[in-house]
């Protein structure tokens, strides 16, 4: 029976719990119980390059292919222990003079984090950074449907965790070649060693401007 080993690039289909309540699926009857309209994602990661919380990454070493496993994860190994002092407390007049009316239960973006807040009380706001996960342990229902080995997934896949999308790209042999405006390429090169390690191909830029997309697009 085909198993999986670190550094192997994968496709999972799973189903985070948290206190027996979904928190994350892949799988569409799972997801639903999240949201009724949302679509299932193809999810590809490498095991043991921290593509996923601790505890679920290292349990993907040496399972079979095809078969379903469930797992529990410690607040440790998941999103971590809650932090004191990531619960703070900020000016009502930080969120005014951006016209946002804290409440509490709101969640928005703030320093590139999610904040909840938590309490809104005269002219203070006392507001939490801690992931909403944060101190609770974890259930994870999985399957490793395969072993990808087609390398433009595997470039996909990378890049989408890097850098948060696809950018469009081609492979071409041994190289992988990035194509985007000039600004991109230092980003995107000083990721090349990573890249090599990972997918075994040589990442690569090339200096497209939006003029020039667009150019190659009406033709």
């Amino acid at each position: 029976m085909e198993t999986a080993k670190k550094k192997d690039f994968v496709e999972l289909k799973f189903t985070g719990y948290s206190n027996e309540n979904v928190f994350d699926s892949n799988i569409e009857e799972d997801l639903k119980k999240l949201d009724s309209k949302a679509k299932p994602r193809e999810t590809i990661v490498v095991i043991g390059e921290g593509m996923l919380v601790p505890g679920f990454d290292r349990e993907l070493e040496g399972k079979e292919i095809g078969k379903e496993y469930r797992i529990k994860v410690s607040a440790k190994e998941g999103f971590g222990e809650r932090k004191k002092e990531l619960v703070k407390t900020i000016p009502l007049k930080v969120f005014t003079e951006q016209k946002i009316n804290p409440y509490p239960g709101m969640v928005l973006a703030m320093d590139n984090n999610l904040a909840r807040i938590i309490t809104v009380s005269g002219a203070r706001v006392m507001t939490d950074f801690n992931n909403p996960l944060a101190g609770k342990d974890l259930e994870y229902k999985f399957t490793i449907v395969r072993i990808v080995n087609d390398d433009r997934e595997k470039a996909k896949a990378l890049f989408e965790f890097i850098f948060k999308f696809a950018p469009d790209f081609e492979v071409k042999g041994d190289d992988v070649i990035v194509k985007g405006p000039k600004v991109l390429e230092k980003f995107v090169t000083s990721f090349k060693d990573k890249f090599k390690e990972l997918a075994g191909k040589e990442l690569k830029f090339e200096v497209v401007e939006e003029k020039e997309k667009n150019s190659e697009k009406k033709e």
